[in-house]
Parts: structure tokens; C-alpha cells; sequence
């Protein structure tokens, strides 16, 4: 085994650093194992959606199987130190997501256990926009298996931009920003429950004020998509995803993880689905983007 790599906390500008370095210390030793994906734009309600078709899933799967086998094995306690990338505060680390679809996927973990459906606290929110600061991408959180998430322990993760080659941005950005703008909390094009606000500016210079600041926002947003947290209860009050930006913070409630055999998390109401085959992709052209995100989320009435 590697030798144990943990580190004072990262200093500004070295965090991308960190992660070209653990990446390539995990390709070289076999602890980082990448899923080949090929994509394209599927347009729905004038958003250019990104369809990811996967190569191949079984090594995640046979891993899974594995690990379920040998031990209830928390993959973050401790981690795999040829994924780790930095310490990011007294009470997360950041590491590589082993079976990434993305380039440079970081997990942000806290480094006791805590169950993926608490809220998320200003420690939390601390951590996540200390990478943000240093690394422009999409931070998110599925809060649940109904969210999608696959692992108990509590993990935000972050997508550094560009998600894949040839991709700008985010899909949803510029109807998201426009909502914003415009004064509104809900975008026109979305036809399930979700709540969105601006992100101020300073958060991304200022960690420390952003964690208390975007942590009163996240409740508001929690509140405005109908779910309801009672006072002091640190559980979620119902499975949802969250997606921040330095731009924008969103709250998509969640009623169910599959449309037809293809799981969503928060990467899908960002405008990325990830397929496993020809097939999925099918049911994908044939329902639309926006009917997979609906059915996964909470419809509107009326």
C-alpha cells in the first residue's frame, strides 16, 4: 500500500495541482479506473442536453460486488491514499472519484462518518466553496439513494469545467441565469418542483463568509421546493439534489432515482444523463430529456 500522503491544508492555487498529480498516481497504480463515455447533444425545450453513452460499467459493478462481499467497507474510512488529492479543512478531504465518467471528479468527504441524508451544515458549505475557489466547475450533492447516490457517507462532489472536451459550461446555465436575472426562483423550461438564487460574487474569495451565507440560502431553497426541515433535525426532509455554481445555487426535490432503468442525480438537472447502452439512449430520444428529468423530480400541477 501507497504510502500515507495526508497533508497540511492545501494552499491557494495548488488545489488543481494536487488533483493532476493524484490523477496520475492513480491511473499509474490502477486505483483510479475511468469509464470511457462517448456523447452527444440531445435538444429539449431549447436546451442543449448531454447524452453520455458508457462503454462499459462492469468494473464498477464486479467492485460493488466485491465489496459487498468482503466487508460493509466504507470506501472513505480511510481513503484509497493513491486517490487522495488534499486536506481541505479540519473536517473534509478531498479525494478522486475511482470510477469517474468526468476528468479530475473530486469528492469532498467529511472525515467522520456522517449519513448522505443529513443536511448539509456550514462546514459543509466551508469545504465545498474552498474548491470552488480554486477549481471552477459544478459543485453538487445528492442527498439519498433516491437522489442518486451510492455511497452512505456523507460526500459533496465537484465536476471541474469543462466537463468533457468541447463543452462549455453547464446546459441549464444560460435558462438558469436568465431566471435569475429576471428576478424569478423557478425557470420557465423546468416542469418539475426546483428553486434557484444567485450565488453572491464574494464567496468564491471570502470561504469563510460563503459558508454561513450559502448555508441560509440552501434552507431557503429547501423551503421554496416544498421541503420542509423541522428546527433542529439535522435529516433531510425528503430526497433532493443541489447544484452550485459560482453563479447559482438550485434545489431539485427528487421522487424517485430511475426513469426506466436510467438513473439521475444531480448531474442530469445540470443537463448531463449518463446511458449505458444504445437502448437507454433510446428511451431517452423517444421520452425527452425534460419527460426523464420530470419523472425523476416532483411534477407541477397545474
Amino acid at each position: 500500500m501507497a504510502e500515507n500522503p495526508w497533508q497540511p491544508p492545501f494552499r491557494p492555487g495548488t488545489l488543481r495541482d494536487r488533483i493532476l498529480e493524484a490523477t496520475e498516481r492513480g491511473l499509474t497504480s490502477g486505483a483510479l479506473q475511468p469509464i470511457p463515455t462517448s456523447f452527444l447533444p440531445l435538444e429539449d425545450r431549447g436546451i442543449s442536453f448531454v447524452v453520455r453513452v458508457v462503454d462499459s460499467l462492469r468494473r464498477k459493478q464486479q467492485a460493488r460486488q466485491t465489496q459487498g462481499k468482503t466487508s460493509p467497507a466504507n470506501p472513505f474510512l480511510p481513503c484509497d491514499a493513491d486517490l487522495y488529492v488534499a486536506d481541505v479543512s479540519d473536517t473534509h478531504v478531498a479525494v478522486l472519484n475511482k470510477f469517474n465518467v468526468m476528468n479530475h471528479h473530486l469528492l469532498v468527504v467529511t472525515r467522520e462518518f456522517e449519513h448522505q441524508e443529513r443536511l448539509l451544515t456550514a462546514a459543509d458549505f466551508h469545504a465545498l466553496w474552498r474548491c470552488l475557489r480554486e477549481v471552477d466547475g459544478l459543485g453538487f450533492y445528492n442527498a439519498g439513494v433516491v437522489a442518486g447516490a451510492s455511497q452512505q457517507h456523507k460526500h459533496l462532489q465537484l465536476a471541474p469545467f469543462p466537463l468533457s472536451e468541447g463543452i462549455e459550461g453547464l446546459p441549464v446555465d444560460q435558462v438558469v441565469i436568465a431566471a435569475i436575472e429576471g428576478g424569478r426562483e423557478t425557470v420557465t423550461h423546468f416542469p418539475f418542483r426546483h428553486a434557484v438564487a444567485e450565488c453572491e460574487d464574494s464567496w468564491c474569495t471570502d470561504p469563510h463568509a460563503a459558508a454561513c451565507a450559502s448555508q441560509d440560502l440552501y434552507a431557503r431553497l429547501l423551503e421554496r421546493s416544498g421541503l420542509r426541515v423541522e428546527p433542529g433535525k439535522m435529516t433531510r426532509p425528503s430526497p433532493y439534489n443541489l447544484l452550485v455554481t459560482r453563479r447559482w445555487m438550485m434545489v431539485v426535490p427528487r421522487s424517485q432515482e430511475m426513469f426506466e432503468g436510467i438513473s439521475i442525480n444531480a448531474i442530469g438537472y445540470a443537463g448531463g444523463l449518463l446511458v449505458r447502452n444504445e437502448e437507454e439512449l433510446g428511451r431517452v430520444r423517444e421520452a425527452g430529456p425534460m419527460k426523464v428529468l420530470e419523472t425523476g423530480g416532483v411534477a407541477l400541477r397545474g
